[in-house]
């Protein structure tokens, strides 16, 4: 028969175990995980979470998108008034899944009032994220810091080689973005975009891995070129990677697929994507 401190010990025991083993993706020190942006075509965040876990992801960036009502004539009322209750319970299902929710992708824009932009920092915090990433105009850097700083979360600027006005695309774009700004003002380098906007990513990062939060992994063309699968581009992929593993930045490595075409096997495909990047790093 048990005895009453036998019975102590294991409750004790019990409740220091986990709910869920940690999915360990990290190769050689470089943590490797996924924007969910690459599972758009699966049906729910649901599906995308069990398909990062059948990959062996370790880590994700939640792509806004994947949170917000499907009648996209809601949305405006949805970023000023969310649902905090459903914003709580989107992290209990990545922790489920030993997933590590490691930014909230939360793309501030000029015609966003000054609550929607509180307002995604407020998820941020209700889902226990310190990081978000947006893919934003740099005019509205300046509004975007002052809620940052205010709720000490860091902003990561994502960029694009659309080279238009007030998109970030160039260097100098950040340059202006963080300039006099605190230091809750970063960058999320996708490398693929920066590659066919015709700069360099190995370098940039070695200068500027202090303000980095992510990093976006993908393949593409130099010249404003078409994404590609990993490897076929001209993007240094192991370059990057290389550079996380030999300098120990603590920066992760955010799969983010989209060569994909109507038809493809969207988790056979980040798989693939994993897959070179742990032979680029071994």
């Amino acid at each position: 028969m048990i005895t009453r401190r036998e019975f102590a010990q294991l409750a004790a025991a019990a409740v220091a175990v986990p709910a869920f083993a940690a999915i360990d993706s990290k190769f050689s020190g470089v943590m490797i995980g996924a924007q969910t942006y690459s599972f758009r075509d699966l049906h729910s965040l649901d599906d995308c979470i069990a398909a990062m876990k059948q990959i062996g992801l370790g880590y994700a960036e939640l792509w806004d998108n994947q949170i917000l009502p499907k009648d996209r004539s809601q949305v405006a009322a949805w970023r000023s008034n969310p649902p905090m209750d459903e914003i709580r319970g989107v992290r209990k299902k990545f922790d489920d899944a030993g997933i590590d929710l490691y930014a909230f992708n939360y793309s501030f824009r000029d015609e966003f009032t000054d609550q929607q932009i509180e307002q995604g920092f407020l998820m941020a915090k209700a889902m226990g994220v310190t990081r978000i990433t947006a893919s934003s105009n740099v005019d509205v850097s300046p509004r975007v810091d002052k809620y940052a700083e205010q709720y000490k979360i860091y902003v990561g600027y994502h960029n694009h080689d659309s080279m238009k006005p007030n998109e970030f695309s160039t260097p100098d774009d950040w340059k202006q973005a963080l300039a006099g700004r605190s230091k809750y003002t970063g960058i999320n380098l996708d490398i693929g975009h920066f590659t066919a906007a015709n700069f360099d990513p190995v370098s940039f990062l070695e200068e500027h891995h202090a303000k980095i939060l992510t990093l976006h992994i993908k393949d593409r063309k130099k010249d404003h070129g078409p994404n590609m699968p990993l490897g076929q581009g001209d993007t240094n992929i192991k370059g990057v990677l290389e550079v996380l593993k030999t300098k120990k930045y603590p920066i992760p490595a955010m799969i983010e697929y989209e060569y994909g075409k109507p038809g493809m096997d969207t988790v056979a495909e980040v798989k693939k994507c994993l897959d070179y990047c742990k032979a680029a790093l071994s």
